[in-house]
């Protein structure tokens, strides 16, 4: 071998260890499927040189084509409208079942694990170079290594779902226990995601808001029923066990991975803008944002719909109080958004709902 083919050899190798550590980083990196695989379409372009590529998925129950990751080298999305699915040709659809396709200008391969999941076909136009055997040979092992990485980013993703179940039954159990433990209104979220999207939160920490808004609360399952029960002001001593709440909200949820990055949340939820909350009485930026969003919408929804202990406000006397704690209880920025948002239409359709 001349000192020309083993430099080749040596740059072939090092470009599929660098594929193999990508996609493992990657894996190790996304938050969901969905994130992932526009990421895989997007490395399959740079490391094969492909004009296209595009991800298949098949639905786990019905093996049916449920979602297309795609990339142009322009834009990067994802299909999952039926009418579009439908749309695939009959020979790309044939990847999905089980086909190979190695020609000059598309390559696909079948994802597979102990059953087929999906399909990678990568694409040239005519005038560019046809793929050889070294493009064949690292879309090969980049088809590999993606598979593992979507089949257990999958395995994982049913898992959190099962955890979220097991969540929500706890607080409907809770709810069912005592009349006064009330769940979330249908659209909590919608509103603390508004208000996430206007301080441009990035699209992974938003989404930790929605375990928060189920979760934050769990840790209510190990707080005496009488204290929870209670129609009058609580005790020093009573209001010392609701200051644990957090605590043990957080403490539940703690032994979960993928559940890490809500834990400040849960656990600030109740500190205040002027540092008098708890449980560590942090003031300011040293509470997490999405704790000083979810702040100004749990107070505006207690507000609104009462508590034993206190009458129910209007959506205006509930706004007129945030406005008033603002600086104190509340971040004035995320106070001003809120308020904000209230003049528009369908913001305060969600709050209206709220109180009914």
């Amino acid at each position: 071998m001349n000192i020309n083919d083993s430099s080749s050899l040596t740059k072939k190798y090092k470009q599929i260890i660098s594929a193999v550590h990508i996609v493992y980083r990657l894996v190790n990196s996304t938050p969901n499927l969905k994130e992932l695989s526009l990421r895989l379409t997007r490395l399959l372009c740079q490391f094969v040189k492909a004009t296209s590529a595009n991800i298949y998925l098949l639905a786990p129950d019905s093996q049916k084509l449920a979602m297309i990751a795609v990339f142009n080298n322009e834009i990067n999305y994802i299909v999952t409208k039926p009418g579009e699915l439908k749309r695939v040709s009959a020979r790309e659809k044939s990847v999905t079942e089980g086909a190979s396709i190695f020609d000059e200008r598309m390559m696909g391969m079948p994802l597979v694990t102990d059953e087929c999941i999906g399909a990678i076909i990568i694409k040239r136009k005519d005038n560019e170079p046809p793929f050889d055997d070294y493009d064949r040979e690292m879309f090969t092992i980049f088809a590999e290594q993606s598979v593992t990485a979507i089949k257990n980013l999958q395995f994982s993703e049913q898992q959190q779902k099962i955890l979220l179940e097991a969540m929500k039954l706890v607080r409907t159990l809770l709810e069912k226990q005592n009349p006064h433990y009330r769940l979330h209104s249908p659209v909590y979220f919608k509103i603390v995601k508004a208000v996430s999207q206007r301080l441009r939160m990035d699209q992974e920490s938003a989404n930790n808001l929605y375990y928060a808004s189920v979760l934050h609360n769990v840790g209510a399952i190990d707080i005496p029923y009488q204290i929870l029960a209670k129609k009058r002001q609580l005790s020093a001593q009573e209001f010392k066990v609701i200051r644990n709440l957090p605590r043990k909200s957080a403490d539940l949820i703690k032994p979960f991975e993928f559940l890490k990055p809500v834990l400040p949340v849960v656990l600030y939820l109740h500190e205040k803008y002027d540092g008098t909350g708890y449980p560590s009485g942090l003031k300011k930026d040293q509470i997490p944002l999405g704790a000083r969003i979810m702040s100004v919408v749990d107070a505006f929804e207690s507000m609104v719909q009462g508590r034993p202990y206190r009458k129910r406000l209007t959506v205006d006397e509930a706004l007129r109080e945030v406005r008033r704690h603002s600086g104190t209880q509340f971040d004035p920025h995320v106070v001003d958004v809120f308020l904000a948002l209230s003049k528009e239409k369908k913001f305060r359709n969600f709050l209206s709902t709220v109180r009914k």
